[in-house]
């Protein structure tokens, strides 16, 4: 959310994106080779510019590429007497659990975990042994619903969107038969920073949480941009002729800034409609919330109970309350701008704050014990 107000400049040429329809571009299937996100990012105006259109106008099911990034993908029953939860997460475990690290994801608002599938890659491939568990809130890939009608049950809620994090959390402890929770590191990106950041103040995972990660989103800002979220959701375009369509909008817009990261995420973010992409996520059905995703945040993430990380695409993003650092070259989908860059600082991150790499100084009645004379 905190990209709108860089974004408003061009909304009145964005409002008319659909019906330029703009030249299509090949999707990245889970048996298509890898590719680096850099290369990917460099070669970005020269691939979107030649690319042939589709000659496809009826929507037809898009895989999703997602075990080119994780290795399991998770449905997870929740059932009590209010609601009955079905929890989608993507995941791979940790080679040592009781090491980890694991990476607990949440995407922002209108994103899913597929938001984070270049950073789950990069993060293998730097540090192989690490886990990485990709969560997806209710209406953006995980449905949640009222067992007298099996309707949604409209909660978006800053409080809810905790229980059904933390729910998912629990899920994945249990489907993996973890006796506890790896050593973990909470990232959030936008909205999900702000769910992130209250689990952390509020201590719930305990010792098991190393440090926790905000990406793009403070307090003040985030409650600015809110002013300009109706116009900038009526500037968008509200459909697609085609799957790859809308990858290049997103490019073309720079809204994802990266080639690998649109084709990994874009697909998820829609469903087909007669014979149209329509977005998954009606972030209308939201508006009710918006302010209090971000209220009281900065307060919150100081008083967080675990090592902070505070990552930020710019410095119009500056909070009184906050000391802040830039990641340069990245929109406000950091993670999928510079996925790379993003891994290495949350693995640097985690190594800094982890507690069972360090080296504990003898007990003086140690050496007492042994003879020693201190």
């Amino acid at each position: 959310m905190s990209d709108l107000l860089r974004a408003l400049p061009n909304i009145k040429n964005q409002h008319n994106a659909p019906n330029l329809k703009p030249p299509a571009m090949p999707l990245t299937t889970a048996d298509e080779g890898n590719s680096s996100s850099s290369d990917s990012s460099a070669s970005t105006n020269d691939s979107v510019d030649t690319l042939r259109p589709s000659e496809s106008t009826i929507p037809t099911p898009t895989p999703n590429p997602w075990p080119k990034y994780f290795e399991q993908e998770l449905f997870l029953d929740s059932k009590t007497d209010s609601q009955h939860a079905k929890y989608h997460v993507y995941l791979t475990p940790p080679k040592d659990p009781a090491k980890g690290p694991l990476f607990i994801c949440h995407h922002g608002a209108g994103a899913t975990g597929m938001s984070f599938a270049c950073f789950a890659a990069a993060v293998r491939k730097e540090m192989p042994g690490a886990g990485i568990c990709s969560l997806e809130a209710r209406e953006h890939g995980s449905g949640v619903f009222a067992p007298s009608n099996n309707e949604e049950i409209l909660d978006f809620s800053i409080e809810t969107l905790v229980v059904d994090t933390l729910a998912m959390i629990e899920g994945v402890k249990q489907r993996q038969g973890w006796k506890t929770l790896p050593p973990s590191v909470l990232v959030g990106h936008s909205l999900g920073g702000a769910v992130v950041t209250r689990i952390a103040a509020n201590g719930t995972l305990g010792a098991q949480l190393v440090g926790f990660a905000v990406l793009d989103v403070v307090e003040g800002s985030a409650i600015e941009a809110l002013m300009h979220m109706k116009t900038y959701l009526a500037s968008r375009p509200s459909s697609f002729a085609s799957v790859d369509q809308a990858i290049n909008w997103h490019i073309r817009s720079r809204t994802i800034r990266d080639l690998e990261s649109a084709k990994a995420s874009v697909p998820s973010l829609l469903v087909p409609k007669d014979d149209r992409w329509v977005w998954r996520t009606d972030l209308a059905r939201t508006q009710r919330w918006w302010e209090d995703w971000f209220t009281g945040m900065s307060g919150l993430f100081l008083r967080g109970r675990a090592a902070k990380s505070l990552v930020l695409a710019g410095t119009d993003r500056l909070d009184k309350e906050l000391m802040v650092g830039q990641m340069q070259e990245a929109g406000h989908f950091i993670q999928e701008d510079v996925p790379e860059k993003t891994a290495h600082l949350m693995i640097e991150f985690f190594k800094r704050n982890d507690r069972s790499s360090l080296v504990l100084p003898p007990k003086v009645s140690d050496l007492l014990a042994q003879g020693k004379r201190v």
